[in-house]
Formats: structure tokens, sequence, C-alpha cells
């Protein structure tokens, strides 16, 4: 599965691939992979992005088009 959302919401917070691979304490390959769907993304990666993004898991994976994070 590709995951545009991902891609849309690391250039709409001006971010580089590398600096979310940073954040993630991971190489950047790894998180292109995640951003292109050639790999799963695990749950902890899924919950810190949604974090950093301040968007609910459901948007952050295309379940939804609506944002309802709420802390």
């Amino acid at each position: 599965m590709y995951f545009q959302r991902l891609e849309d919401l690391r250039v709409d917070a001006d971010k580089t691939q590398q600096e979310i691979a940073d954040m993630l304490h991971m190489q950047r390959e790894v998180y292109r992979r995640y951003e292109k769907g050639t790999y799963d993304i695990p749950v902890w990666v899924a919950i810190q992005l949604a974090d950093f993004y301040h968007v609910s898991l459901d948007y952050l994976l295309g379940r939804t088009d609506e944002n309802l994070w709420r802390r």
C-alpha cells in the first residue's frame, strides 16, 4: 500500500525524509520505504508520526479524511 498521506504531511511540514528518519532514529532509506509502501509501517512508527503531525492514526493511514486528533 502506498501511503501518499505520509509524504503529503511531510511536505506540508516542510521536512525532508532525512529529518523525519532522524526523528524516528532510523535510516532515511527505511523511512522512504514506509512512505512508498515497500515496507509495512510498524505501529510504534505510526504512533510517533501521528503525534508529530498532530493527526489521528486513521487520518495518517488514509482510513479517513477527517483529522480528529485528540490528546
